[in-house]
């Protein structure tokens, strides 16, 4: 077992024991989805997914030369593609669950179809010659030893944090007038300052600073997340919805369902943004863990 990372951790030693991590996660909830329909293997193959994405993102700086940077966007890349081929069957799965929850039977059957085909492709995608390449190239990353010197973790994760930050506060800018599409990237620019701070936390527990304000600056962070998923929700259903009607079959009047299911969906907006702005406020009265009084 590796030893737990540590404030004089080398970055690039870090990155390699964050994706052996991301990789068991992987192949853990990969067994799970290729032979159960329980929803927890494709939500947390898609989970491990991300993070291991994030955390390329996040070591990208520290990586060894042009050949590790070219090797990390080329693994990120494939993870990205896996993390597609599962989407649909997440996306479906939430769209009736926390969406379309009094949805009539008719629309309810459909759906089931179109769930038996997006697992089938999450399958395919996951038990294929294309992933086995990939595990394969992940292992392999992740047991080469690490660059020699390359520096401290902590001063790596000062500088990686104070720019994700930054992106946040940019992206942030005039909250209230923010649509969809900007929205959308102060989601994916609060997701990756969420991960970086995961994965960089440990380089700060030691004094002068203090565990529990790490551990409050990810729960305001994972709370901000949650408020503009919620609203990015509402334009996924959209795309469900339109999946719904085209996978109907001429004898199947689905019209009047979908058009009443789209007026639920893009309701709310008021209380979904008067619950970001909270999030966000919470998120700005939470002190930089990374930061020492």
């Amino acid at each position: 077992m590796a030893p737990p990372l540590a404030p004089d951790t080398a970055p690039d030693a870090a990155l390699r024991q964050i994706v052996a991590e991301c990789r068991d996660d992987l192949l853990k909830y990969r067994a799970i989805a290729l032979t159960s329909r329980r929803p927890i293997g494709i939500h947390q193959t898609r989970v491990a997914l991300r993070r291991l994405r994030a955390a390329f993102g996040t070591f990208r700086a520290a990586a060894a030369g042009e050949i590790g940077r070219r090797e990390i966007k080329a693994l990120s890349a494939e993870a990205k593609w896996l993390a597609g081929e599962c989407a649909p069957a997440r996306d479906l799965h939430v769209f009736l669950t926390e969406t379309a929850v009094d949805a009539p039977p008719l629309i309810g059957r459909i759906a089931r179809r179109l769930a038996k085909i997006h697992l089938e492709r999450a399958r395919t995608a996951l038990s294929g010659a294309r992933f086995g390449m990939f595990e394969a190239a992940v292992s392999a990353f992740a047991e080469q030893p690490p660059a020699t010197g390359g520096g401290r973790l902590d001063d790596f994760a000062r500088t990686i944090l104070d720019k994700r930050a930054r992106q946040v506060e940019k992206r942030a800018h005039k909250l209230d007038g923010l649509d969809d599409k900007r929205l959308h990237a102060l989601r994916i620019a609060i997701k990756k300052l969420r991960y970086a701070a995961v994965f960089l936390q440990p380089a700060f527990g030691r004094r002068p600073f203090d565990s529990r304000a790490a551990k409050a600056y990810i729960e305001a962070t994972v709370r901000l997340q949650g408020a503009l998923g919620t609203l990015n929700d509402r334009v996924v259903a959209g795309q469900m919805l339109a999946d719904i009607a085209i996978a109907a079959r001429p004898t199947e009047d689905v019209e009047r369902a979908i058009s009443t299911l789209a007026r639920q969906a893009a309701s709310g907006e008021k209380r979904l943004r008067h619950k970001l702005q909270r999030a966000w406020k919470s998120f700005k009265k939470t002190g930089r863990f990374w930061r020492a009084s």
